[in-house]
């Protein structure tokens, strides 16, 4: 492929307008050496990708490697015929059917798991069992209370009760300043006579 023709394809493309390609192309009449998409892609009209895109688009595969510039460092170009494609997706498959394989072993490791935890579930003493233990002394067939039963019980009226304790102790206290008070003017009295 000549570079008349590369330089046709790109403004086809719409990737380089026809003043970018004139400059690139004074730059080789003035006497530069290098390659007509070289200077694009020095000068910043054009990047490797767009050159590779072009040249794929219009058939030109394996003319890539000599359109691309020597100053460029060229990563490995990826063979895309159909036995290359064939094998790549054998190894998805291999790898699809290991992580299938790890997913299933899981699974049955945490079914083997449940399976004892289930076992040992069923080896804990029973509701009857456990009432006798903790309520000896109830009477049998008598229920838990629920919690907030037990509240009500054991807590709810202990706030009445501090309550009436700090009114008896505010009432000790007027009673203390009060008795306070008749001694002392008994003593000024009993001084005064």
């Amino acid at each position: 492929m000549n570079e008349s023709k590369l330089g046709h394809l790109l403004l086809d493309a719409d990737v380089i307008t026809k003043r970018q390609l004139a400059q690139a192309v004074q730059k080789q009449v003035a006497g530069d050496k290098r390659k007509i998409g070289e200077i694009l892609i020095d000068m910043e009209y054009l990047t490797i990708e767009d050159l590779t895109d072009i040249m794929l688009n219009n058939g030109h595969a394996d003319k890539i490697e000599e359109m691309i510039p020597n100053s460029v460092e060229t990563t490995e170009i990826v063979d895309i015929s159909e036995d290359a494609v064939m094998k790549t997706k054998f190894a998805l498959d291999i790898k699809t059917m290991i992580a299938a394989a790890t997913g299933i072993a899981s699974l049955v490791g945490m079914w083997y798991m449940l399976q004892a935890d289930i076992e040992e579930a069923k080896e804990l003493p029973s509701l009857e069992t456990l009432y006798q233990t903790e309520y000896p002394s109830r009477p049998e067939g008598y229920n838990w209370p629920r919690s907030f039963e037990q509240y009500k019980e054991n807590v709810e009226g202990l706030q009445d009760e501090m309550d009436e304790a700090f009114e008896i102790l505010e009432e000790m206290e007027d009673l203390i300043k009060e008795l306070s008070k008749e001694i002392r003017s008994l003593e000024k009295s009993k001084r005064d006579k």
